[in-house]
Protein backbone atom coordinates (compact mmCIF):
# COMPACT_ATOMS: atom_id res chain seq x y z
CA UNK A 1 0.00 0.00 0.00
CA UNK A 2 1.42 3.68 -1.24
CA UNK A 3 2.57 5.34 1.98
CA UNK A 4 0.88 8.98 1.33
CA UNK A 5 2.58 12.43 2.49
CA UNK A 6 1.07 15.34 3.44
CA UNK A 7 3.21 18.74 3.83
CA UNK A 8 3.11 20.63 6.88
CA UNK A 9 4.07 24.44 5.94
CA UNK A 10 5.26 25.87 2.46
CA UNK A 11 8.46 27.26 4.00
CA UNK A 12 12.07 26.69 2.52
CA UNK A 13 12.79 23.05 4.42
CA UNK A 14 9.06 21.96 3.24
CA UNK A 15 10.23 23.09 -0.82
CA UNK A 16 13.69 21.25 -0.30
CA UNK A 17 12.41 18.27 1.81
CA UNK A 18 9.67 17.77 -1.48
CA UNK A 19 12.20 18.57 -4.31
CA UNK A 20 14.30 15.75 -2.64
CA UNK A 21 11.78 13.06 -2.44
CA UNK A 22 10.59 13.75 -6.05
CA UNK A 23 13.66 13.31 -7.98
CA UNK A 24 14.88 10.76 -6.17
CA UNK A 25 15.31 7.59 -9.12
CA UNK A 26 13.60 5.27 -6.75
CA UNK A 27 11.53 6.29 -3.66
CA UNK A 28 9.48 3.07 -3.56
CA UNK A 29 5.99 2.83 -2.67
CA UNK A 30 5.38 6.31 -1.20
CA UNK A 31 4.28 9.57 -2.34
CA UNK A 32 3.96 13.12 -1.89
CA UNK A 33 -0.16 13.77 -2.30
CA UNK A 34 -1.16 16.95 -0.31
CA UNK A 35 0.33 20.83 0.88
CA UNK A 36 -1.37 22.70 3.70
CA UNK A 37 -0.46 26.06 4.63
CA UNK A 38 -2.41 29.18 6.49
CA UNK A 39 -2.06 31.17 3.03
CA UNK A 40 -3.86 28.44 0.74
CA UNK A 41 -2.05 30.99 -2.14
CA UNK A 42 1.27 30.06 -1.23
CA UNK A 43 0.05 26.82 -0.95
CA UNK A 44 -1.36 26.38 -4.44
CA UNK A 45 1.55 27.70 -5.42
CA UNK A 46 4.15 25.27 -3.80
CA UNK A 47 1.66 22.55 -5.39
CA UNK A 48 1.83 23.83 -8.68
CA UNK A 49 5.94 23.96 -8.41
CA UNK A 50 5.87 20.24 -7.06
CA UNK A 51 3.06 18.91 -8.82
CA UNK A 52 1.06 17.81 -5.75
CA UNK A 53 -2.50 16.92 -6.50
CA UNK A 54 -4.24 18.11 -3.19
CA UNK A 55 -4.30 21.83 -1.26
CA UNK A 56 -5.52 22.78 1.94
CA UNK A 57 -5.89 26.30 3.19
CA UNK A 58 -5.61 25.23 6.88
CA UNK A 59 -3.96 22.08 8.80
CA UNK A 60 -6.86 21.18 10.94
CA UNK A 61 -8.54 20.36 7.60
CA UNK A 62 -5.39 18.33 5.93
CA UNK A 63 -4.88 16.78 9.57
CA UNK A 64 -8.82 15.00 9.20
CA UNK A 65 -8.41 14.09 5.67
CA UNK A 66 -8.19 10.84 4.79
CA UNK A 67 -5.97 11.33 2.14
CA UNK A 68 -2.89 11.24 3.76
CA UNK A 69 -1.21 8.70 5.80
CA UNK A 70 1.71 10.63 7.50
CA UNK A 71 2.69 14.44 7.98
CA UNK A 72 5.96 16.14 7.38
CA UNK A 73 6.28 19.12 9.68
CA UNK A 74 8.39 21.95 8.59
CA UNK A 75 6.93 24.84 10.43
CA UNK A 76 8.61 27.37 12.84
CA UNK A 77 10.43 25.95 16.47
CA UNK A 78 7.27 27.04 18.01
CA UNK A 79 4.24 24.96 16.46
CA UNK A 80 6.12 22.32 16.16
CA UNK A 81 4.36 21.33 19.72
CA UNK A 82 0.72 21.99 18.65
CA UNK A 83 0.82 20.85 15.26
CA UNK A 84 2.80 17.61 15.63
CA UNK A 85 -0.17 16.97 18.55
CA UNK A 86 -2.74 17.98 16.18
CA UNK A 87 -1.70 15.21 13.03
CA UNK A 88 -1.31 12.66 16.34
CA UNK A 89 -5.05 13.52 17.45
CA UNK A 90 -6.15 12.89 13.59
CA UNK A 91 -4.36 9.43 13.58
CA UNK A 92 -1.61 10.50 11.30
CA UNK A 93 2.08 9.20 11.94
CA UNK A 94 4.59 12.27 11.79
CA UNK A 95 8.08 13.11 10.85
CA UNK A 96 8.85 16.72 12.54
CA UNK A 97 11.29 18.86 11.37
CA UNK A 98 14.52 19.47 13.83
CA UNK A 99 14.64 20.54 16.93
CA UNK A 100 11.55 18.36 17.68
CA UNK A 101 10.47 20.69 20.19
CA UNK A 102 11.25 23.86 22.39
CA UNK A 103 11.91 21.79 25.36
CA UNK A 104 12.26 18.28 26.91
CA UNK A 105 8.91 18.20 28.57
CA UNK A 106 6.96 19.43 25.09
CA UNK A 107 9.34 16.31 23.31
CA UNK A 108 8.23 14.09 26.23
CA UNK A 109 4.86 15.33 25.85
CA UNK A 110 4.43 14.68 22.06
CA UNK A 111 5.94 11.33 22.22
CA UNK A 112 3.91 9.84 25.15
CA UNK A 113 1.37 11.03 22.90
CA UNK A 114 2.12 9.25 20.18
CA UNK A 115 2.78 5.88 22.07
CA UNK A 116 -0.50 6.00 23.45
CA UNK A 117 -2.07 6.48 19.91
CA UNK A 118 0.10 3.51 18.28
CA UNK A 119 1.45 6.07 15.69
CA UNK A 120 5.03 6.38 14.24
CA UNK A 121 6.68 9.65 15.65
CA UNK A 122 10.30 10.90 14.91
CA UNK A 123 12.61 14.08 14.79
CA UNK A 124 14.04 14.50 11.10
CA UNK A 125 17.42 14.33 12.08
CA UNK A 126 18.16 14.06 8.26
CA UNK A 127 22.00 13.67 9.48
CA UNK A 128 21.55 9.78 10.66
CA UNK A 129 20.11 8.52 7.53
CA UNK A 130 23.35 9.96 5.74
CA UNK A 131 25.04 7.38 3.47
CA UNK A 132 28.31 9.01 4.92
CA UNK A 133 27.51 9.32 8.37
CA UNK A 134 25.95 4.97 7.91
CA UNK A 135 30.12 4.96 6.88
CA UNK A 136 31.51 6.56 9.76
CA UNK A 137 29.48 3.88 12.00
CA UNK A 138 30.55 0.78 10.41
CA UNK A 139 34.29 2.42 10.72
CA UNK A 140 33.70 2.77 14.41
CA UNK A 141 31.88 -0.66 14.89
CA UNK A 142 34.42 -2.70 12.89
CA UNK A 143 37.34 -1.50 14.79
CA UNK A 144 39.34 1.08 11.93
CA UNK A 145 39.46 3.89 14.47
CA UNK A 146 40.14 2.10 18.14
CA UNK A 147 38.69 3.51 20.87
CA UNK A 148 37.05 6.70 20.09
CA UNK A 149 38.50 9.19 22.65
CA UNK A 150 37.85 12.52 20.94
CA UNK A 151 35.55 14.79 18.46
CA UNK A 152 36.07 18.16 17.51
CA UNK A 153 33.13 19.51 15.37
CA UNK A 154 32.45 23.30 14.15
CA UNK A 155 29.24 24.67 12.66
CA UNK A 156 29.37 28.46 11.48
CA UNK A 157 27.03 30.28 8.86
CA UNK A 158 26.08 34.08 8.43
CA UNK A 159 22.43 33.81 9.56
CA UNK A 160 20.34 36.94 9.33
CA UNK A 161 16.70 35.05 9.38
CA UNK A 162 14.67 36.18 12.46
CA UNK A 163 13.28 32.11 12.90
CA UNK A 164 17.15 31.72 14.36
CA UNK A 165 17.23 34.97 15.75
CA UNK A 166 14.04 36.00 17.58
CA UNK A 167 13.29 34.82 21.16
CA UNK A 168 9.63 34.35 19.80
CA UNK A 169 10.24 32.27 16.66
CA UNK A 170 12.41 29.95 18.78
CA UNK A 171 15.35 31.34 17.35
CA UNK A 172 18.67 30.05 18.94
CA UNK A 173 22.10 28.89 17.70
CA UNK A 174 21.82 25.40 19.88
CA UNK A 175 18.16 24.60 18.07
CA UNK A 176 18.87 25.91 14.41
CA UNK A 177 22.82 24.38 13.91
CA UNK A 178 24.19 23.57 17.32
CA UNK A 179 21.89 20.26 17.53
CA UNK A 180 23.89 18.76 14.37
CA UNK A 181 27.14 18.87 16.74
CA UNK A 182 25.19 17.30 19.52
CA UNK A 183 23.53 15.06 17.63
CA UNK A 184 27.28 13.83 16.16
CA UNK A 185 28.59 13.50 19.60
CA UNK A 186 25.53 11.36 20.71
CA UNK A 187 25.95 9.49 16.81
CA UNK A 188 29.05 8.78 18.09
CA UNK A 189 30.02 7.79 22.14
CA UNK A 190 25.96 6.26 22.10
CA UNK A 191 25.55 7.51 26.23
CA UNK A 192 24.29 10.56 27.74
CA UNK A 193 27.59 12.88 28.87
CA UNK A 194 28.60 13.20 32.46
CA UNK A 195 29.07 16.90 32.29
CA UNK A 196 28.19 19.51 30.14
CA UNK A 197 30.06 22.56 29.77
CA UNK A 198 28.61 25.63 27.57
CA UNK A 199 30.03 29.62 27.17
CA UNK A 200 28.90 31.81 24.30
CA UNK A 201 27.08 35.10 23.49
CA UNK A 202 23.30 36.09 23.31
CA UNK A 203 21.66 39.05 21.29
CA UNK A 204 19.53 41.70 22.40
CA UNK A 205 16.26 39.28 21.49
CA UNK A 206 18.21 37.20 24.26
CA UNK A 207 18.72 34.51 21.91
CA UNK A 208 22.30 32.42 21.67
CA UNK A 209 24.18 33.47 18.52
CA UNK A 210 27.44 31.17 19.48
CA UNK A 211 28.34 28.34 22.29
CA UNK A 212 31.59 26.54 22.40
CA UNK A 213 30.17 22.87 24.39
CA UNK A 214 32.22 20.62 25.69
CA UNK A 215 30.99 17.51 26.31
CA UNK A 216 32.61 15.32 28.89
CA UNK A 217 31.91 11.73 28.74
CA UNK A 218 33.28 8.47 31.11
CA UNK A 219 36.61 7.23 31.06
CA UNK A 220 38.14 10.77 29.07
CA UNK A 221 36.11 11.05 26.03
CA UNK A 222 35.54 13.98 25.18
CA UNK A 223 33.89 16.67 22.68
CA UNK A 224 34.51 20.06 21.77
CA UNK A 225 31.68 21.70 19.49
CA UNK A 226 31.59 25.27 18.42
CA UNK A 227 28.11 26.61 16.99
CA UNK A 228 28.22 30.66 15.76
CA UNK A 229 25.27 31.78 13.40
CA UNK A 230 27.23 35.37 12.33
CA UNK A 231 30.52 33.98 11.04
CA UNK A 232 30.93 31.40 8.21
CA UNK A 233 33.17 28.31 10.12
CA UNK A 234 34.76 25.73 8.12
CA UNK A 235 32.44 23.12 9.19
CA UNK A 236 33.88 19.79 9.20
CA UNK A 237 34.35 17.56 12.34
CA UNK A 238 37.16 15.14 12.92
CA UNK A 239 36.54 12.27 15.36
CA UNK A 240 39.38 10.71 16.82
CA UNK A 241 40.27 7.42 18.02
CA UNK A 242 43.33 5.72 19.06
CA UNK A 243 43.94 3.69 15.75
CA UNK A 244 43.41 6.70 13.68
CA UNK A 245 40.91 9.47 12.58
CA UNK A 246 38.19 9.88 10.24
CA UNK A 247 37.01 13.42 8.73
CA UNK A 248 33.47 14.86 7.50
CA UNK A 249 34.21 17.08 5.34
CA UNK A 250 32.59 20.52 5.28
CA UNK A 251 29.23 20.00 5.60
CA UNK A 252 30.03 17.42 8.02
CA UNK A 253 26.21 17.45 9.05
CA UNK A 254 25.46 15.97 6.10
CA UNK A 255 28.77 15.25 3.88
CA UNK A 256 28.91 14.37 0.25
CA UNK A 257 32.89 13.53 1.65
CA UNK A 258 34.73 11.78 3.98
CA UNK A 259 38.40 11.57 4.69
CA UNK A 260 39.21 7.85 5.82
CA UNK A 261 41.36 6.53 8.23
CA UNK A 262 43.93 5.86 5.66
CA UNK A 263 43.94 9.19 4.50
CA UNK A 264 41.81 8.77 1.24
CA UNK A 265 38.74 10.31 0.11
CA UNK A 266 35.68 8.83 0.15
CA UNK A 267 33.02 10.28 -1.73
CA UNK A 268 29.23 9.61 -1.33
CA UNK A 269 27.75 11.57 -4.02
CA UNK A 270 23.69 12.96 -4.07
CA UNK A 271 21.53 12.59 -6.73
CA UNK A 272 20.31 15.87 -8.72
CA UNK A 273 17.27 17.79 -8.58
CA UNK A 274 15.21 19.81 -11.09
CA UNK A 275 15.09 22.30 -8.73
CA UNK A 276 17.77 24.66 -6.65
CA UNK A 277 17.98 24.00 -3.02
CA UNK A 278 17.45 26.23 -0.07
CA UNK A 279 20.08 24.67 2.31
CA UNK A 280 23.11 22.77 1.61
CA UNK A 281 23.14 19.00 0.24
CA UNK A 282 19.11 18.98 1.07
CA UNK A 283 18.76 15.95 -1.44
CA UNK A 284 19.75 14.16 1.21
CA UNK A 285 16.50 15.23 2.90
CA UNK A 286 14.90 11.71 1.01
CA UNK A 287 16.73 8.78 2.95
CA UNK A 288 15.51 9.42 6.45
CA UNK A 289 11.73 8.72 4.18
CA UNK A 290 12.70 5.47 2.87
CA UNK A 291 13.72 4.35 7.20
CA UNK A 292 10.11 6.21 8.24
CA UNK A 293 8.02 4.01 5.69
CA UNK A 294 10.37 0.75 6.64
CA UNK A 295 9.17 1.43 10.43
CA UNK A 296 5.36 2.38 9.31
CA UNK A 297 5.20 -0.74 7.16
CA UNK A 298 7.05 -3.44 10.15
CA UNK A 299 4.42 -2.10 12.73
CA UNK A 300 7.42 0.06 14.37
CA UNK A 301 6.27 3.94 16.43
CA UNK A 302 9.82 4.63 16.23
CA UNK A 303 13.00 4.16 14.38
CA UNK A 304 15.81 2.22 15.49
CA UNK A 305 18.74 4.84 14.14
CA UNK A 306 16.37 7.94 15.25
CA UNK A 307 14.86 6.98 18.72
CA UNK A 308 12.70 8.32 21.22
CA UNK A 309 15.18 8.35 23.37
CA UNK A 310 17.72 9.72 21.12
CA UNK A 311 15.71 12.48 21.08
CA UNK A 312 14.90 12.95 24.67
CA UNK A 313 18.61 12.87 25.17
CA UNK A 314 19.22 16.08 22.26
CA UNK A 315 16.03 17.99 23.98
CA UNK A 316 18.27 17.62 27.43
CA UNK A 317 21.41 18.87 26.10
CA UNK A 318 20.10 21.29 24.31
CA UNK A 319 17.71 22.68 27.47
CA UNK A 320 20.83 22.51 29.45
CA UNK A 321 23.19 24.71 27.12
CA UNK A 322 20.33 27.48 27.00
CA UNK A 323 20.38 26.96 30.70
CA UNK A 324 23.95 27.74 30.91
CA UNK A 325 24.16 30.52 28.71
CA UNK A 326 20.40 32.43 30.07
CA UNK A 327 18.32 31.48 26.83
CA UNK A 328 14.22 31.01 28.66
CA UNK A 329 11.25 30.34 26.70
CA UNK A 330 8.36 30.91 28.09
CA UNK A 331 7.01 27.50 27.52
CA UNK A 332 9.99 26.09 29.78
CA UNK A 333 7.92 28.09 33.10
CA UNK A 334 4.99 25.76 31.26
CA UNK A 335 4.09 21.92 32.16
CA UNK A 336 2.92 19.67 29.45
CA UNK A 337 0.49 16.93 29.70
Amino acid sequence: MTLRWGIVTAGKISQDFVNAFNTFPDKGDQEIVAIAARNKDRAAEFAKVHNIAKVFDNYQALASSSDIDIAYIGALNPDHYALTKLFLENGKHVLCEKPFCLNIKQTQSLINFAREKNLFLMEAVWTRFSPAYIYLEKEIEAGNLGEIRFIEANFGILCESDRTLKKELGGSAVLDIGIYLLNLSQYVFKEEPQKVTAVGNLNDSGVDVTETMILEYGSGKRAVLNSHVGLTLWNRATIYGTKGRITLEDPFHFPDKVTAVDGTLKTFPLHTSRLPYNFGNCAGLVYQTFEVARCIRAGLIESPRMSHKDSLVLAKLMDTVRSQLGVHYDVDDQEFP
